[in-house]
């Protein structure tokens, strides 16, 4: 009699004992636990600065003004979200913001009006992360060197664009949307468009396959072919949404200064990587959050603007920053040794 065949060992390693609650408990309740920690940090802040500057920080205008600086590094952050998530990294996204702005910014571009300039904007943020993807998914090539590419080269043709010079915008339908008259229920427009592309970004990661995908991409890779993933094209995807939401921000940022100019998006990749990785984003992939991601800009804008009210210099503004970022990259550390 042929005797039964006992399961391989670690696979009662996988199934929950009796009264254990399943692993994905845990890791919802680590993201809830990160989620408030990060509330907590923004509502410290918040209370710094009524407590420093009570009249000028707690204003209305000043609220809106952080609101609104904190939407065109935002939108980038959701898309460097996504990468980070995949194991990727993009350097470029501050070059191609600037590329994109001063692109939609020509005389020729200008002469199409508002559609003219949205849509070259859009066109150029995606036309760059095309070129992204195609270099790291289907060339080989290591994401660092080749978004550090795509960097130098973006700031150089946005200067040969502009040859040093900043290029006005004449378009009233654009400049209007910067006005206050503009807002709606006293939230500025590109507040309202940093909230649909933060929602539509949640919505991606949480609800869709090419979320899920996302992150089996950047927890194993290798795992994600095996399991019938297309790694490359999931990866080009990606670097393709990325540029994509550097084009919106380019459009926001045209609005914002009712200019294009060449220095446009300086250090936004730095900004991006490390509102993304204090929400909680491993570096190594396979783990984030939008709405971490989107604490860590509020909390970025709002350590800036508390900052420049007090009259403090920018390196000691960089230097916070800077804190804060070694802080959270260890409390990750921590976290993921605990897991």
């Amino acid at each position: 009699m042929t005797q039964p065949v006992s399961p391989p060992r670690d696979s009662t390693d996988k199934i929950p004992s009796a009264g254990q609650p399943p692993v994905w408990r845990g890791m919802v309740a680590r993201a809830d636990l990160r989620t408030l920690s990060l509330l907590g940090v923004l509502a410290a802040l918040i209370v710094v600065g009524g407590i420093t500057k009570p009249d000028e920080f707690l204003d209305t205008r000043n609220l809106q003004l952080v609101l609104t600086q904190g939407s065109v590094i935002g939108v980038v952050t959701v898309g460097m979200t996504f990468v980070i998530m995949s194991g990727g990294i993009d350097l470029s996204v501050g070059a191609i913001v600037a590329l994109a702005s001063v692109w939609a910014t020509t005389v020729a571009t200008q002469e199409y009006g508002f559609a003219g300039i949205l849509f070259t904007a859009v066109l150029v943020g995606v036309g760059c992360g095309l070129v992204n993807g195609l270099l790291i998914a289907y060339g080989g090539m290591v994401p660092f060197i080749a978004t550090l590419a795509m960097l130098a080269s973006a700031r150089g043709l946005a200067l040969q664009i502009t040859d040093g010079a900043t290029q006005i915008v004449t378009i009233d339908s654009v400049l209007d949307l910067g006005e206050r008259d503009a807002y709606v229920l006293g939230i500025p427009p590109l507040v309202m468009v940093f909230a649909v592309v933060t929602i539509i970004g949640w919505l991606i990661l949480n609800r869709t396959t090419f979320g899920r995908r996302t992150v089996a991409v950047g927890g194993n890779a290798e795992a994600a072919r095996l399991a019938g993933i297309d790694v490359r094209r999931q990866r080009l995807y990606l670097y393709l949404l990325s540029g994509l939401c550097c084009g919106i921000a380019a459009f926001l940022l045209i609005i914002l200064s009712g200019s294009g100019q060449n220095t446009n998006g300086n250090l936004y990749e730095l900004d991006a990587i490390a509102a993304a990785i204090i929400g909680g984003t491993l570096l190594s992939g396979g783990r984030g959050t939008i709405v971490g991601s989107v604490l860590g800009v509020l909390i970025f804008t709002t350590i800036t603007n508390i900052f420049a009210l007090n009259n403090l210099q920018s390196d000691v503004q960089q230097i916070a920053k800077g804190a804060i970022i070694v802080a959270a990259v260890l409390v990750q550390r921590r976290t993921a040794s605990t897991t």
